[in-house]
C-alpha cells in the first residue's frame, strides 16, 4: 500500500483559492453529469452531481464543499434542465449533507482511506435518503439511490480515493 501523504485543507471564506477550487469542482460537476447522461438512466446510476462535491469538501473543507454543493445543481438545472427544478431542494440537501460530512470526516481522520470515504458516502446517502423521503412524502423515493445508484456510490468511494490519494496528493 502506498503511504503517500495527502494534505487536507480548510480554506477560509476570504481566501480567493476557496472560490477558485469551488469553481473548478462546479465545472467538474457540470461536465461529469453530461457524460453520464449519455447513458440511459446514467444520472440515477452514477450519481455524478455529487462526485466533485465529495472531492472538494474532503480536500479543501466545508466552504469549498458547500459552494460546490449548492452551485452545481443550480447551474446544471439552469443550463441543461437537469436536475429538474422540482428536484433542486432534494439534490441541494443531499449535496450539502455530503459536503458537511466529508469535511468533518476529513478533519477527524486527517487521512484519505477507503473506510473514510465509505463512511462519508453511506452517511450522506442515509441522511439524504431520509430527507428525500420526508420532502417527497414517500420513503421509497429516499432509498432509490441504494436501489439504482450503487455503481455511483462505488465510483464516489473508489474514484474519490484514487483522485484524492494519487492525483491531488499535494
Amino acid at each position: 500500500m502506498n503511504n503517500t501523504t495527502v494534505r487536507l485543507y480548510s480554506l477560509p471564506i476570504s481566501d480567493i483559492r476557496t472560490y477558485l477550487f469551488a469553481s473548478l469542482f462546479v465545472a467538474g460537476n457540470i461536465m461529469l453529469p453530461q457524460l453520464c447522461h449519455l447513458i440511459p438512466q446514467g444520472g440515477f446510476i452514477f450519481l455524478p452531481i455529487y462526485f466533485f462535491t465529495l472531492i472538494g469538501a474532503y480536500k479543501y473543507g466545508w466552504r469549498v464543499g458547500l459552494l460546490t454543493a449548492v452551485l452545481s445543481p443550480i447551474i446544471n438545472s439552469a443550463l441543461f434542465g437537469m436536475p429538474a427544478a422540482a428536484m433542486l431542494p432534494i439534490i441541494i440537501t443531499k449535496s450539502s449533507l455530503l459536503a458537511i460530512i466529508a469535511s468533518l470526516v476529513a478533519r477527524h481522520r486527517q487521512a484519505v482511506t477507503i473506510l473514510s470515504l465509505v463512511t462519508v458516502v453511506l452517511a450522506y446517502q442515509v441522511l439524504g435518503g431520509i430527507a428525500e423521503g420526508l420532502i417527497c412524502g414517500d420513503m421509497l423515493a429516499g432509498v432509490q439511490d441504494f436501489r439504482l445508484g450503487y455503481p455511483g456510490m462505488l465510483l464516489q468511494v473508489l474514484g474519490g480515493y484514487a483522485l484524492l490519494k494519487y492525483v491531488l496528493n499535494k
